[in-house]
């Protein structure tokens, strides 16, 4: 997984995969979810992502087996 920020445009990508993409989807005005041929998740992107989320307070906990 890897999360990308982008301050000059106020975007958050969050990739979860490298699979192709085949669909996107809107969830609001700002929040794109991107899907690979099975229908699963690969990137995420957010627009304003300062109004969005709390990007500052970004931190990362991996619990249990992967």
């Amino acid at each position: 997984m890897k999360v990308k920020y982008f301050p000059d445009t106020d975007t958050l990508l969050v990739s979860f995969s490298d699979r192709p993409i085949v669909e996107t989807r809107d969830l609001n005005e700002n929040v794109l979810v991107e899907f690979d041929e099975a229908g699963r998740v690969v990137s995420m992107t957010i627009e304003h992502a300062k109004q969005q989320t709390d990007v500052g307070e970004f931190s990362y906990q991996l619990s249990g087996a992967v």
